[in-house]
């Protein structure tokens, strides 16, 4: 074949989740978009934080042109590295310094470039249900496999005797993502120590390190004043994948960073695979200008505690309907059990009542589907008869 058979099967096959928020596009051309409630993807609703778009309007009008829009270092600015470092500290009590910072465009990246860093072929990355699907694009482009670990029933905590029985040899990584993404669930701080606890034993055990990645688009996207535990603070082989895209509605903008523990085995080393893998992948130097930006809003975030109002509307509403649903502590996806056994069979009659809902099989998790409520609250509002239409039919 002239070209890669699976990157031509990736690109003619969008993800489930494209797909239906193509497919509301294309239904809101037909009917008119108040007659369609889309809560496909996880598109922030509230706006960017004013001191975002003053800072853009600063450097713009202000700040050197050249400058501004050339080239930083490959792995980020200097300053900008260091900024983040500094903040990082004062919040968590680290000690990250600018050399264990690695600027990126978005949490993709950064997870593209930490499994390229420390991924090799036949070795494995334990994902926890339900977990984002492309983690499974991520992993296997590296040769590596993709080892899904079913969650506590109910809870969906980390599941300590289905985790321990999946680490073997072979093992190298594991991700963890909370607040989660379709859940909403934030990991306890006592699930945070077992697994810790159990991976330092599985590291004595294997004779090798095993790497904990952790994917923290959602983490400011809290609610009723819930911890979210800092993971360097508790794991030595711990890489940061963090996103500005949900906490300071950026999702377009594409800018993040990596950062490496200062306590990783080989951390030199392991900074300096970070930025190969960055080279190697065309991952380097990230938007200078949102480099900058984010540098100047730190301490900022958007308006969540409108995504909360959602949150307590749809989550209250649909248990009243009969809707079995996970409770979500942060991120902006509730989690529902389908009405019947497939959860495909579920959206798709539920698009008779226009709703758009994703089914989470590829989340790892069948017989559940996720509902982005990063949305008008409004448009939750117009469309509870028609989740309440949809309950009755199963009824």
């Amino acid at each position: 074949m002239m070209y890669s058979e699976s990157l031509v099967k990736l690109g003619k096959v969008r993800s489930e989740i494209r797909e239906i928020f193509e497919y509301g596009n294309k239904r809101k051309a037909e009917i008119g978009a108040e007659n369609v409630f889309d809560f496909s993807i996880g598109n922030p609703s509230v706006p960017a934080p004013k001191i975002v778009d003053d800072t853009i309007k600063d450097l713009v009008d202000n700040f050197d042109s050249v400058a501004l829009h050339g080239y930083t270092s490959a792995q980020g600015d200097a300053h900008v590295r260091q900024s983040i470092s500094d903040y990082i500290n004062g919040r968590f009590g680290t000690k990250l310094t600018a050399n264990h910072i690695y600027m990126t465009c978005g949490a993709a990246s950064s997870l593209t470039i930490v499994l390229n860093a420390i991924m090799l072929p036949g070795e494995e990355c334990i994902a926890f249900t339900p977990y984002f699907p492309e983690y499974g694009v991520f992993i296997e482009r590296t040769g590596a496999k993709l080892v899904a670990v079913q969650s506590e029933d109910k809870t969906f905590q980390i599941d300590m005797e289905k985790f321990e029985a999946a680490i073997n040899e072979k093992t190298k990584a594991v991700i963890i993502n909370s607040p989660n993404n379709p859940s909403g669930v934030v990991y306890t701080k006592e699930t945070i120590e077992k697994m810790c606890d159990l991976l330092r034993k599985k590291e004595k055990e294997y004779g090798h390190s095993i790497f904990v990645i952790t994917d923290e688009p959602y983490r400011e996207l809290v609610y009723d004043d819930i911890e979210v535990p800092y993971i360097i603070n508790y794991y030595h082989n711990t890489f940061v994948c963090y996103s500005y895209s949900k906490a300071l509605s950026l999702p377009g903008e594409r800018i993040g960073y990596i950062a490496v523990s200062p306590d990783m085995d080989d951390e030199e080393d392991a900074y300096a695979a970070v930025c190969g893998a960055g080279r190697a992948l065309g991952y380097v130097c990230a938007s200078s200008m949102y480099q900058r930006v984010i540098e100047k809003c730190l301490d900022a975030t958007s308006d969540i505690s409108i995504y909360k109002t959602n949150r307590d509307l749809l989550y209250n509403s649909l248990t009243d309907m009969g809707y079995q649903c996970v409770y979500p502590d942060g991120a902006f996806y509730l989690f529902v059990k389908a009405m019947c056994d497939d959860s495909h069979e579920f959206c798709e009659k539920a698009k008779e009542h226009e709703l758009l809902l994703v089914p989470a099989d590829s989340f790892g998790t069948p017989g559940y589907i996720r509902v982005s409520y990063c949305v008008q609250t409004k448009q939750i509002e117009d469309a509870l008869p028609a989740f309440k239409k949809l309950a009755e039919e199963y009824k």
